[in-house]
């Protein structure tokens, strides 16, 4: 049963959350006993808090009790990539110098995420400061790939798509802007979509490139454009914002 959750798509898993099928608790308890099996040898997943991740699970099943819900991602679990900031967790960006750095506020994808329901865990490996294709540094070690443990995962969303991959969490937050997103998302036979430039919001593409962009990791297609219904449409923020609607990324796939 565990298993099957682990590797169920981000959307039927909303899904059976939302109509009562699964408790969030379920689901987090399968993923974090998912982490403690895999990530040992993995790596991907650092700066985990269980405790927060149960009592946050706790707190999704009373407000559907309540006839509550939060968002499309109630209750899903999810892993922040470590470049970006989420309140609570330290944002390290794999430095020696940031360990004990702790964002005030989130970054803005991670406040759409938690805005549509995903509870954050933990955050996910990266190379320093995100520089190269392959996911090691002095503070957390290396990521490794989960077919091959003798080879990379790959990066600099190394420790996003290993954690999706291997069915730690359902989906994941990665950034690109040489291949960050693709080049993991290859090694580890799982999707990572680079969108156009403004499609999701990341003011600090104005510090050095509009070349760097934020976007989804999942285990599919389907799941990928399910993330981006939450993480893209336009914000003050951007200097390059797209401002086409979103709501069309929930359409149902089909071969034409």
């Amino acid at each position: 049963m565990e298993r099957e959750l682990c590797f169920n798509s981000a959307r039927n898993l909303a899904r059976m959350i939302q109509e009562r099928d699964l408790s969030v608790r379920e689901v987090m308890e399968a993923h974090l006993a998912q982490i403690q099996r895999v990530n040992p040898k993995v790596n991907a997943i650092v700066s985990l808090n269980e405790e927060l991740a149960l009592k946050e699970a706790d707190k999704a099943d009373k407000m559907l009790d309540a006839g509550k819900l939060s968002g499309p991602f109630h209750g899903l679990p999810i892993a922040i990539k470590d470049t970006h900031n989420a309140v609570g967790f330290p944002a390290t960006s794999g430095s020696l110098i940031f360990r004990d750095h702790y964002p005030s506020a989130d970054d803005l994808i991670v406040e759409r995420l938690r805005k549509a329901g995903a509870i954050v865990v933990g955050k996910t490996n990266v190379p320093e400061f995100a520089a190269g294709s392959h996911t090691f540094n002095e503070l957390f070690g290396s990521t490794r790939n989960p077919y091959d443990l003798s080879k990379t995962a790959g990066g600099s969303s190394g420790g996003a798509a290993a954690a999706v991959a291997s069915g730690m969490i359902p989906f994941a937050d990665g950034s690109d802007m040489g291949g960050s997103l693709r080049n993991p998302a290859c090694f580890n036979n799982v999707v990572g979509l680079r969108p156009s430039p403004g499609r999701i919001p990341f003011s600090r593409t104005a510090l050095y490139s509009p070349l760097a962009v934020q976007g989804p990791i999942t285990r599919n297609v389907d799941d990928a454009f399910f993330m981006l219904s939450v993480i893209a449409g336009p914000d003050g923020q951007s200097p390059l914002p797209l401002r086409s609607q979103v709501s069309g990324f929930l359409r149902k796939l089909s071969l034409i």
